[in-house]
């Protein structure tokens, strides 16, 4: 039997570090006021460079961290709702910059979810046999379609991109996953395009800008997220004493609290880095994952549980073997 095993973990942030008193500069907040509510402090924005720099800076540091060749990357897939272009694809730039020549290339878009939904479809490619090697990443330059005169927005979210190398493995790797989605509702939503064009001309105009409704996300996130950790612990018959770490999408910290007295277990066991990121939707499972990696913190034999949550409505766990 093929296992899909994570074997390097990297990521990239612009250096430009937003705080919150500088957010207080352009609209009415303050430091307070964000910290007690999301567990923000700085996020990190970009002062040019697209999604697929994020990608291709990450990339670069995969493939020289494990000395593969570009030209043996069979499959890149990146998970954004901020691509540089509607085409091409950012997958297909990162080939580019990268020379994956025999690689074949796709973004989806899931939002906050991106990262997990890209692991299962990279996960199937690689137990079909027919591939070796996929580069999946998250990454984001959410900072181009916030309104920053909207402070109930703009202080949430931040810029970055991480990534993986997925390969076969003999033992462990993604054990198990559970994936949702729900159209039904849209309690957050971004760019809006209407059709205008010769035969169509629309008096509704789009909107350009993020456009949230807080608590109904909040709301959805800790009751969704329970329930989809405890799946993956049905199907596995794991219980949370044999889980190392739960690295949740890093949206707010007061959604990780909750989740954690829902599932009755302390707040430790979750890896949490939204202070210093902010919501970095599809990118902040990698570049959380990057950072434990860094830490060394992602030990052989550890098990560790991932879940995002977002836009779509989208949410969805994993299990994963080091």
């Amino acid at each position: 039997m093929i296992n899909t095993g994570i074997t390097a973990l990297e990521s990239y942030v612009p250096e430009q570090i937003v705080t919150n008193e500088d957010l207080s500069h352009i609209v009415d907040t303050n430091d307070e006021w964000i910290s007690s509510r999301t567990g923000i402090k700085r996020r990190h924005l970009s002062t040019g460079e697209n999604t697929s720099q994020f990608c291709i800076n990450t990339g670069k540091k995969l493939l020289d961290k494990t000395g593969t060749n570009a030209e043996d990357i069979d499959l890149i897939i990146v998970a954004t709702i901020t691509p540089d272009y509607a085409t091409p694809s950012v997958s297909c730039q990162v080939q580019k910059a990268l020379g994956c020549t025999n690689a074949f290339a796709f973004d989806i878009s899931a939002a906050c979810s991106g990262f997990v939904y890209s692991l299962s479809i990279a996960d199937k490619y690689i137990r079909s046999g027919l591939y070796q090697k996929v580069l999946v990443f998250g990454a984001e330059t959410l900072s181009k379609i916030v309104n920053w005169t909207d402070r109930n927005t703009c202080v949430l979210f931040g810029d970055g991109g991480g990534g993986a190398l997925l390969e076969p493995v003999e033992k462990g790797g993604i054990v198990a996953e559970d994936l949702h989605a729900r159209g039904d509702d849209e309690a957050l939503t971004g760019r809006h395009h209407v059709v205008e064009n010769m035969v169509c001309t629309h008096i509704e105009k789009g909107y350009p800008y993020l456009i949230m409704d807080g608590r109904a996300i909040f709301n959805f996130a800790t009751k969704v997220v329970p329930k989809s950790v405890n799946k993956i612990l049905e199907k596995t018959g794991f219980t949370l004493d044999d889980i190392k770490y739960i690295v949740p999408h890093q949206a707010n910290s007061r959604i990780i609290d909750i989740v954690a007295r829902k599932l009755k277990t302390d707040i430790d066991k979750f890896y949490i880095n939204v202070e210093e990121y902010g919501n970095t939707s599809a990118a902040s499972i990698p570049i959380a994952l990057s950072e434990m990696s860094e830490k060394g913190l992602l030990k052989k034999g550890d098990r560790i549980i991932i879940t995002g949550f977002g836009a779509g409505l989208t949410w969805g766990s994993m299990l994963i073997e080091w």
